[in-house]
């Protein structure tokens, strides 16, 4: 298990130098997903397959045809949001000229009042139908993604070992293609929205990321980045691999109250700001460029969709106890269930 730090980069925390070291683009989202869903696995093995091999084909296929499926309607529900939103621009520009001809005319007329009432009227019905076609492609990438997941868990393939660069931009891109919670008028943030914790009876599936709160082999305890291999029902413990290992050569058995899961949607500041952690929360974050989750405080909360939270990472090496503020995507940034300050 590595976890620190080289080069150029940012030195971890000096508390810590004893550890280890609006809705997106949907165009961009989907030749993303189209690329990744177009890999296929090698062929050309000359033994016959048994029936274990056998039925892991037939499942890639299958997973493999559905995932072409959500593609093409995926690649509609695109088409649908521009056709929908061009429509909605033609209904502004006549707000916008039915108020420059007021203007003109200096005078608000019963025949401009009830205008305005059903262009305002028709361009709020435009915006929800909009809003409703991006919660369709929304729910279409989060499927094709979960096919991919669940795809890869099934695969007799060894996990491949990524060298520390290419996890490192893997977690970034994680984190900025993570879904933004889109809500209906009314409607309050589902749990894993943002700074909204799980359920108490939350269980999350194999291949879920999550912090896990893991002994070192020196004794110590670190909250680390992980992925979810099981879960005992019977036991209420999760058995998880540290994301920053070969697969199976650093795998926990911890009980759920160690185990945090990370947000599944970002949370809107401009209509869900309760959502996210206030300035001066304390929380646990994942300190950048490593795979550890360290005690810090609110800064500044993500100001814009597509923002990210400031930190402070507690550091005794500062005069006042903290780091100076570093940016932390909303994906990394969790409720601190770590009590006793270390």
């Amino acid at each position: 298990m590595y976890h620190s730090q080289s080069g150029n980069e940012a030195a971890e925390p000096g508390s810590r130098t004893s550890l280890r070291r609006k809705t997106k683009d949907f165009t961009k989202e989907y030749f993303t997903v189209h690329k990744m869903g177009r890999s296929k696995a090698s062929s050309g093995a000359t033994a016959s397959p048994g029936p274990s091999t056998e039925s892991n084909s037939n499942s890639m296929a299958s997973a493999e045809v559905k995932i072409r499926e959500l593609l093409k309607e995926l690649f509609k529900l695109i088409h649908s949001v521009q056709e929908e939103r061009a429509r909605g621009e033609h209904n502004l520009s006549n707000i916008s000229k039915t108020h420059e001809r007021m203007q003109q005319e200096q005078r608000i007329t019963p025949y401009y009042k009830n205008k305005l009432r059903g262009l305002y009227n028709t361009a709020m019905q435009d915006a929800e139908a909009e809003a409703e076609l991006l919660r369709k492609a929304l729910d279409k990438i989060s499927d094709i993604k979960s096919i991919r997941e669940n795809r890869r868990q099934d695969s007799d393939r060894p996990k491949q070992i990524m060298r520390r660069g290419v996890l490192m931009s893997m977690l970034q891109q994680n984190a900025v293609t993570l879904p933004l919670w889109v809500s209906k008028p009314g409607e309050k943030p589902p749990p894993l929205c943002g700074a909204v914790a799980a359920d108490n009876t939350y269980v999350a599936k194999t291949g879920d990321k999550v912090a896990a709160r893991v002994k070192s082999q020196d004794g110590e305890e670190n909250w680390i980045l992980a992925e979810v291999v099981s879960f005992n029902s019977n036991s209420n413990k999760y058995e998880v691999d540290d994301i920053d290992a070969e697969e199976g050569k650093e795998r926990h058995s911890i009980s759920k109250r160690r185990v945090v899961p990370l947000p599944i949607w970002k949370a809107n500041p401009d209509t869900d700001p309760e959502a996210l952690f206030p300035k001066g929360t304390l929380m646990l974050s994942l300190y950048p460029q490593t795979t550890c989750f360290y005690r810090a405080i609110v800064d500044e909360p993500p100001k814009g969709p597509q923002d990210d939270y400031s930190v402070l990472f507690e550091d005794t090496s500062y005069a006042d106890g903290y780091s100076p503020p570093l940016m932390v995507a909303q994906r990394y940034v969790i409720a601190c269930k770590d009590d006793k300050k270390k």
